[in-house]
């Protein structure tokens, strides 16, 4: 039996009275938090609604015009429109947000990430108003705000760095010069950037003002500041990040640390912990450096501590600092058996952490892929629209669906088209590989590109398998990740066979008398088999297909001359699915079946 999932270092939070809900001052008042206000959307704000209920504290919602039917708003006890579409006009309107927290007697405010949640700013604002933000006091999230005072903060405090210009002089010029000094490649870095945004890197003297230009345009569009900091690239890099966590007690723990080196465009795409190939005096000397990094600040909350590791020496240099939680946390969570949303509104209120960093272990292995809505064959392009049929594993202690849309929901153009995350734990690294893959066959969506097939031919990588990550595995494995699209004879034997028995199973339905002969859905006829013809559809490119059926249930299909013998039935699961059962040459198939508006979609594994 799993324990993993098991409340460590504490007494387990059942009832509402088990939580004493504090609100902490400086000057040592307390005042219980009965409502929390999300400052977010989607999968993230159910996250936290889902800790929040649980331990007893209502939860208020807020929403744009684009999401006023969405999962989050359905998943609140209240909830309060705050602006149209647009970001701009609705989750970063601060004014609004704290409003609709007064409206509704909200003592606290979850940021969620992104949107808000790294806004000192805002921060202040809740304070000022007498709102506890659940997050690190402004001073820490400026201090690790701005790249080049964080670089500064972490070298006085002996946290390892980089080598890098910081400085205040930012003519091309001197950047250029700073760059040869350092010795190239060198990375350019947005000093406010985050998100991949404003990142560059300078393999030559000849790319460096290109790049440097180029990053200087993303970073106005996405922060309003062009400040640069250039660095020192580290060939072949590992992104290893730790998480930490801070209480107003002066105490800290670090919860062991994650890889999250598979990227596209500086954006992760799988996350694990641990991270594969580290000793434990390895994995003991980076979790301290990040205490080191957090009490530098006076850090309190949730935050992750980034870091630079080497492939191959595993020399770990400071990156930057994420004020806030991040979205892979559920595998620290998996690993560690804790629910850091629950530490974060523990601690906002004033208690003290849990658990001492003696009491934290690491248990088995966990994975997280990330599933967006986009087009992986075509740079990973986003998409949107609706979700016209979405299924999913079943949740269980070793398997987590995190997500905040719905079959029907719609993936919105207005912001990020994450559909969901998957999440599983095992023993080891490489079953968690194999259940990953497995689960990832089970979520199935129709109406959108996904990036599900390019994640499971991720978790076949030999590579991958070997540990052997870093931050260019994709383009360094293009070829092997991406392998050209093809249709076997089996597979097109199956889809026309699918739709064939669908088909006669809806029609049969229509008419609704099997023992009228003339209501007889089968191609029997006196004296032959006769030929048909069907027309399927594939990556949006015709294919005909001939088929002939004999009386014992066997189909013959032929493909431009190439015939293969297939024999099905259409099962349900208990669950409703629908599944085509099949033998091919004696080999047993299965797929899922989708009936959506006269098409017919199949599944395999």
């Amino acid at each position: 039996m799993l324990t993993l999932l098991k409340y460590i270092g504490g007494r387990v939070w059942n009832r509402p009275s088990d939580f004493v809900k504090l609100r902490w001052h400086h000057c040592g008042q307390v005042e219980k938090i009965s409502k929390v206000l999300i400052a977010n959307r989607g999968e993230i704000a159910c996250r936290v609604m889902k800790t929040a209920k649980k331990m007893g504290i209502q939860t208020v919602a807020v929403y744009s015009d684009a999401d006023a039917d969405s999962m989050h708003v359905d998943m609140a006890d209240e909830a309060v429109r705050i602006g149209v579409a647009a970001s701009g006009e609705s989750y970063l309107r601060q004014d609004r947000i704290i409003e609709a927290a007064k409206r509704c007697g909200a003592q606290a405010i979850h940021p969620g990430y992104g949107f808000l949640s790294e806004n000192a700013e805002f921060a202040e604002l809740c304070h000022d108003s007498g709102i506890i933000f659940v997050g690190p006091p402004p001073s820490a999230i400026r201090d690790m705000g701005i790249k080049s005072t964080s670089k500064s903060i972490m070298s006085a405090a002996g946290v390892p760095v980089i080598e890098g210009y910081h400085g205040d002089d930012q003519s091309d010029s001197n950047l250029l010069s700073e760059a040869e000094k350092i010795g190239f490649p060198v990375m350019i870095k947005a000093v406010r950037g985050g998100g991949g945004k404003g990142m560059r890197i300078a393999q030559t003297k000849e790319d460096f003002l290109p790049q440097l230009e180029s990053a200087r345009r993303e970073a106005q569009k996405a922060f309003g500041d062009q400040v640069m900091l250039v660095e020192k690239f580290v060939s072949e890099p590992r992104h290893v990040e730790v998480q930490v966590f801070g209480d107003k007690h002066g105490n800290y723990v670090y919860l062991f640390e994650r890889d999250c080196s598979v990227q596209r465009r500086h954006q992760k795409v799988i996350e694990e912990a641990p991270a594969p190939g580290l000793t434990w005096e390895e994995r003991k000397s980076i979790g301290e450096a990040a205490v080191k990094a957090a009490r530098a600040v006076n850090y309190v909350g949730a935050g992750t501590v980034e870091f630079v590791l080497g492939a191959k020496d595993h020399k770990f240099y400071f990156m930057e600092m994420n004020t806030r939680l991040q979205v892979e946390h559920p595998v620290s969570e998996m690993i560690t058996g804790t629910d850091l949303v629950q530490w974060q509104l523990q601690v906002a209120a004033g208690e003290p952490l849990p658990v001492t960093q003696e009491q934290l272990q690491v248990n088995g292995h966990s994975l997280e892929a990330r599933i967006y809505a986009e087009e992986p064959g075509a740079d990973f392009m986003p998409g949107a629209g609706p979700l016209i049929r979405m299924t999913t594993p079943p949740a269980r202690p070793d398997v987590r669906v995190e997500t905040g849309v719905r079959q029907g929901d719609e993936v919105s153009v207005h912001y990020d088209p994450m559909i969901a995350k998957l999440v599983v734990w095992a023993e080891n690294r490489q079953a968690a590989i194999i259940k990953l893959k497995e689960q990832l066959s089970q979520f199935n969506v129709v109406g959108l590109n996904t990036n599900i097939d390019f994640l499971m031919s991720l978790c076949s990588h030999k590579e991958f398998l070997a540990g052997n990550v870093h931050t260019n595995f994709i383009p360094e494995h293009q070829a092997t990740l991406f392998p050209e699209r093809s249709l076997t004879s089996s597979l097109i034997a199956q889809a026309t066979v699918a739709a064939l028995l669908t088909e006669r199973a809806q029609l049969q339905y229509l008419r609704n008398d099997p023992y009228d002969p003339f209501s007889a859905t089968d191609s029997f006829r006196l004296g032959h088999n006769p030929t048909w013809e069907k027309e399927l559809s594939y990556l949006d490119k015709p294919l005909k297909v001939k088929w002939t059926e004999r009386s014992n249930g066997v189909f013959t299909v032929d493909l431009d001359g190439q015939t293969v013998e297939i024999s099905g039935v259409l099962v349900k699961s208990p669950n409703g699915e629908t599944f085509l059962k099949s033998h091919i040459n004696g080999k047993m198939n299965k797929c899922r079946v989708e009936r959506v508006d006269g098409e017919i979609y199949i599944f395999t594994k």
